[in-house]
């Protein structure tokens, strides 16, 4: 295990809910049993996506170093500083390491050493796109710091971090900052012409951070330097030096036994694969849910009757893929050729040039067979750009035998009021059964969908027709109350680490009487080898309050090919048949018809086999139909489409803050009021620096 801990400048926006998930609350009192002498203390210092407070478990470094210290016994803890003041502790002695660090910050004669090395950072120079920098042509070849040199004597002004890239960049590059974040404010407001960064720090920090420089920045080309990461340690005692020895140990361990690249995986920093002669490869970034699963395995017989193109498959799961996705984007990195997308992304990806048009699909692909709600979502300008692998709206999940137990009946049109009350029925966590599961780990496209139709249903919205959050209105708060209040009272524990995948764990193992989630989880808690309650579920449509429009949401998962990749027609070839009619036969021969992928093809529907084999048919076809990406919430006067998320490319960033804070109030570390408040002043702030507040009226 680690311990989590937040000490730095993030500390006031994520302490609470981080020491939660990935250490104190998540350990329990084990944390504080943890002996001395195998406790390492290692001062951390931001370098998003590779180790921050606001990673999924603190990012890439923190899982690797906290695997290679636990095969040897230790408990890693890691305390977040800015990197000068991190470096200055381990001098002082008050930490045992320092991370993320190179060899270059080690020094033998203070007894400072570092450990063997690790993948690290890709440091590059960015600038904004229309910025021409002074004197010409650029030389090629010589290495980075050899052309920030060179800028430098041209006049041109380059910003770093300060100690976070080495005295020879600091020294180099003159204009210092405190972290990454700062320097990219500067370059927007041209303080700065170009910035010395890591190319994924960068695309990360503006995708998540500040989502309005998309598409307006570059890093050169060709003055890329990669620089492998250390930890460094005091070894001025005789425990100093046992845990170098012992973290370098555990490394090896993860080198020969493929761990490491597990972990990169993980996290979606897999190295860039090269194909053999002849061969076309393509590289496929999907969602690691269980339909896209089956996609990968049926696949193997494409790649037989292909045999020149060989398919590299990059399964993460929903949040990393996203951030994976858009920082390929954000940098132009192209490295994949077929990408999995949402009905969010496509008609936003599409309309700025970012995907190849699908034309000349064979006429047996049958795009008429495409539900026409799933086909509105895909296209942009009367033009096709994905085909939707699978689609799902969403239903409420229960268990017929808790109820008929108790007594009680669902409404085929049940409100939250009825929700709730049949939750503080059900709820029997002393037999392993809880009133209701819902999805309460943090992220626009995980919490924030069930949230924001809880909050259409309660006739809330997220802007007014002027692009003004409302966030911190009556209707928020009646939602978000409610749904603190059922996890907190007839929820599983620690429900703020539960998504999609989670809940459905649990329900198939009877552990909830109710869940609230995608229509495309049927047909795994229908399939007796999958579910143990697939014999005791029914489905009703989802809960309405005020109001039923925009209560149950539209989304599809659907395959798209970027106009950066090399071999568009290969890849389109690809996914016309993944998503075709016959591969919705091969996963019915293989699989079963209730492992079908759902949602798409009204032939799926009107197939008499899948009738028979799957009782919710008729359930999940009518939710589809019913549902509308472009519906209305009850105060007609919105200025955006789409029903649990908004139709504009700041939403993922605005989307993610705001779940944070609803986060800290599932938590208990601040009051909903105090949570809708903050999230308010967030997504003001944010809006306005997109330019919003200007007038802008077109996302």
């Amino acid at each position: 295990m680690h311990i989590f801990e937040t000490v730095g400048p993030w500390a006031a926006v994520l302490r609470g809910w981080a020491l939660l998930l990935w250490g104190i609350g998540l350990a329990g009192g084990r944390a504080h049993a943890t002996e001395p002498e195998r406790l390492v203390t290692l001062a951390a210092s931001e370098r998003v996506p590779y180790l921050g407070e606001s990673l999924a478990s603190g990012g890439y470094v923190v899982d690797l170093v906290t695997e290679a210290f636990r095969s040897q016994g230790y408990t890693a803890r890691f305390q977040f500083y800015p990197p000068a003041r991190g470096s200055a502790m381990l001098r002082q002695g008050d930490v045992d390491g320092l991370v993320p660090a190179t060899a270059g910050d080690a020094a033998p004669t203070a007894g400072l050493q570092a450990s063997d090395p690790f993948p690290g950072d890709i440091l590059g120079l960015i600038k904004k796109t229309a910025t021409v920098l002074p004197g010409g042509p650029l030389p090629v070849g010589g290495g980075l710091m050899a052309l920030v040199r060179e800028l430098r004597q041209r006049g041109a002004s380059i910003g770093v971090v300060r100690g976070g890239f080495g005295e020879d960049t600091t020294a180099a590059a003159a204009d210092t900052a405190s972290d990454d974040l700062q320097n990219l404010d500067k370059l927007d407001r041209d303080r700065v012409q170009l910035l010395v960064i890591d190319k994924y720090t960068a695309a990360d920090l503006i995708n998540g951070r500040r989502p309005h420089l998309i598409g307006k920045l570059q890093f050169l080309p060709g003055a890329f330097q990669t620089r492998p990461f250390n930890v460094v340690f005091n070894t001025r005692t005789a425990q100093g030096r046992q845990r170098l020895a012992a973290f370098n140990a555990g490394l090896a361990q993860l080198l020969q036994s493929g761990g490491l690249d597990r972990i990169l995986a993980r996290h979606g920093l897999q190295p860039v694969s090269t194909s053999a002669k002849g061969e076309k490869q393509l590289t496929i970034g999907t969602v690691n849910n269980a339909d896209m699963l089956v996609m990968r395995q049926l696949a193997r017989e494409y790649e037989a009757a292909h045999p020149k193109v060989k398919l590299l498959w990059r399964v993460m799961d929903e949040g990393t893929l996203r951030t994976r996705l858009l920082s390929d984007l954000a940098i132009a990195d192209g490295q994949f050729d077929i990408v999995t997308l949402g009905a969010y992304e496509v008609p936003l990806w599409a309309r700025r040039g970012w995907l190849a048009p699908l034309s000349n699909l064979p006429a047996a692909y049958d795009v008429d067979d495409l539900f026409p709600s799933v086909r509105a979502d895909l296209v942009h300008a009367g033009q096709l750009y994905a085909l939707p692998f699978y689609a799902e709206s969403s239903v409420t999940y229960y268990r017929t035998d808790l109820f008929q137990a108790a007594g009680l009946t669902l409404p085929t049109q049940p409100t939250w009021d009825d929700i709730a009350q049949a939750a503080a029925r059900l709820h029997r966590p002393a037999d392993g059964v809880y009133g209701i599961c819902l999805r309460g780990r943090p992220g626009w496209g995980e919490s924030m969908t069930l949230v924001g139709t809880m909050v259409n249903a309660h006739g809330g919205r997220w802007f007014d027709e002027r692009w003004r959050a409302e966030i911190n209105s009556p209707a928020w708060e009646a939602a978000v109350g409610l749904y603190v209040g059922l996890l907190g009272r007839y929820g599983p524990p620690t429900p703020e680490v539960n998504s999609y995948n989670e809940n459905l764990r649990l329900f198939a193992a009877g552990h909830c009487a109710m869940w609230v989630d995608a229509t495309v989880a049927a047909g795994i808690l229908f399939d007796a080898r999958r579910s143990q309650v697939s014999d005791r579920v029914a489905v009703a449509v989802a809960p309405r309050a005020k109001t039923d429009r925009g209560a149950a949401w539209l989304w599809s998962w659907s395959l798209a090919v970027p106009h950066s990749s090399a071999h568009r027609a290969e890849a389109q070839a690809f996914i016309a048949w993944a998503t075709s009619r016959p591969y919705v036969q091969a996963v019915a021969k293989r699989q079963g018809w209730v492992a079908v992928p759902p949602g798409t093809r009204m032939s799926t529907y009107q197939s008499a086999e899948y009738r028979a084999a799957a009782p919710f048919h008729a359930a999940v076809r009518a939710a589809l139909e019913a549902a509308d990406g472009h519906a209305r919430a009850l105060n007609a006067n919105r200025s955006y489409t789409g029903v649990q998320y908004v139709g504009i490319p700041e939403f993922p960033a605005i989307g993610g803050l705001v779940a944070v804070e609803i986060a800290k109030a599932l938590t208990g570390q601040q009051t909903v009021k105090q949570a809708l408040q903050r999230a308010q002043d967030a997504t003001t702030n944010a809006m306005a620096a997109a330019g919003y507040a200007s007038g802008r009226a077109d996302p």
